[in-house]
């Protein structure tokens, strides 16, 4: 049955109004609300026109509803600076993404969340408990996405063609998911990652989320990547630019936002603060970070993708059995590759075979 539901989804995944499909399509605006309405069924011919402008595959377009993330359940960083085409569209790839996370969930016996719940928690009291939690103690994190992968985290990318778009996190049927804007330095994006992690602990997405809220989930990040004894011990009592520099490679942050932590945490006056931001913006170093870090990519993704590999199944495989495009697949998983792999070895059942959790977790350390 052709689902009109998936068409809208569809729409919304490219940012285009009804009016704007129309025009692109050659068809009414009527007939898009009549086909969006369940009224009228396209004909095969008109099906594939909109497909091909919606850079979906016609089997798309049949098949059960998708789940679609209710804005009030995700938390935007900058989200007053989204407009409703482009928040519409990254809730659409995370609806995607959580049927792809569905998919391997099939496949393997994934690591399981083990995020306490911690809404009566001041923020930088939770990012404490849970660096003790977790084992981490004062040490620096080396890598924020294989830590949350290991958490029980399902991590995907954002390809967006909108720095506004930061990233967003949501709970899905018990799951926690962070998605990520791989247009950010890493830097930038080891902090979005750390903030999504905030919001999973610090609200639960159990109401629509507010200024407040966004507060909240940056102090608990600043927290959670520069502890604040690790920081007040190693902060000269005048430090520079340049000290800045070589001490954000320990704590793996953006220049700006380590400089933001020693005024929170009261080491450096609000002069020395001004005159640091004078530096940084003279030397362009909000927009092109200094002495970058080396981007991260999902080390679990990249492991499941080899484990199908051994079982002949690539992204061409996954893509036609979820019924979208490829390039939709690559967008979520830091464009990791292996789309020359197009078969699939098949058990009686119809099923790739089920990896164990052992595997997986083995593969990851």
């Amino acid at each position: 049955m052709f689902s009109a539901s998936r068409l809208t989804f569809a729409r919304k995944r490219k940012k285009l109004t009804k009016i704007e499909l129309a025009d692109k399509t050659g068809l009414s605006l009527k007939t898009i609300s009549e086909y969006e309405n369940e009224r009228l069924i396209p004909k095969e011919s008109t099906l594939k026109t909109i497909a091909e402008v919606l850079d979906f595959p016609v089997d798309f377009f049949y098949g059960e509803a998708l789940f679609e993330i209710d804005p009030t359940a995700a938390s935007f960083r900058a989200s007053t600076k989204l407009t409703s085409k482009q928040k519409n569209s990254v809730l659409s790839a995370g609806g995607i993404a959580i049927l792809l996370n569905n998919w391997f969930e099939k496949k393997f016996d994934l690591p399981r969340h083990n995020l306490l719940d911690m809404r009566d928690f001041a923020p930088e009291s939770a990012a404490t408990a849970l660096r003790q939690e977790w084992g981490l103690g004062e040490l620096s994190i080396k890598n924020m996405i294989h830590l949350l992968e290991v958490k029980g985290i399902r991590v995907y990318s954002l390809v967006e063609d909108s720095k506004d778009v930061d990233a967003f996190s949501t709970w899905h049927e018990g799951i926690p998911f962070v998605f990520l804007n791989t247009f950010k330095s890493a830097e930038r994006s080891r902090f979005d990652a750390a903030h999504e992690l905030g919001h999973l602990v610090l609200h639960k997405h159990g109401v629509p989320q507010d200024q407040n809220a966004e507060i909240q989930a940056n102090r608990f990040a600043s927290e959670f990547l520069m502890p604040k004894n690790s920081v007040t011990a190693a902060c000269p009592k005048y430090p520079t630019i340049e000290t800045l520099i070589k001490l954000k490679q320990q704590w793996i942050v953006s220049v700006a936002a380590l400089a933001y932590r020693l005024k929170d945490l009261n080491l450096i006056t609000e002069w020395q603060f001004r005159m640091l931001n004078i530096t940084m913006s003279k030397n362009k170093y909000k927009t092109i970070e200094p002495e970058p870090a080396a981007r991260e990519i999902s080390l679990l993704l990249n492991k499941i993708l080899e484990a199908l590999k051994d079982e002949n199944i690539g992204i061409n495989t996954i893509a036609k059995e979820l019924k979208v495009s490829p390039r939709e697949i690559k967008k979520l998983i830091f464009n990791l590759s292996l789309t020359s792999i197009d078969g699939g070895k098949k058990t009686e059942s119809g099923n790739t075979p089920k990896n164990s959790n052992k595997n997986i977790l083995e593969r990851i350390k």
